[in-house]
């Protein structure tokens, strides 16, 4: 199998979690803020990270990027070992 470079991951991982994060950014509905360009590149972030990981699913993608990068001994793979906190989930 083939294996994707720990730098191009990190950077596929780092902005899907900011595109993510950002207010809509997991909303489908376009608007003229730019929210339809944010959810197309979210959509191939998406797709790049299950081919690149050899997955179906974006999650189990991330979970596969996340351990792709700490085998890798990426400086940074640490960051990315735990899924980020979600505020909105009580616990």
């Amino acid at each position: 199998m083939l294996m994707p470079h720990p730098t191009m991951l990190r950077r596929l991982v780092e902005e899907y979690e900011t595109l993510m994060s950002h207010p809509g950014g997991g909303d489908m509905e376009g608007s003229d803020d730019g929210t339809g360009r944010r959810v197309l590149r979210a959509q191939d972030l998406a797709y790049t990270l299950c081919v690149s990981t050899g997955t179906r699913e974006v999650g189990r993608a991330l979970e596969a990027a996340r351990r792709l990068l700490a085998a890798a001994h990426d400086p940074v793979a640490a960051r990315y070992l735990a899924p980020p906190h979600d505020s909105a989930v009580p616990g």
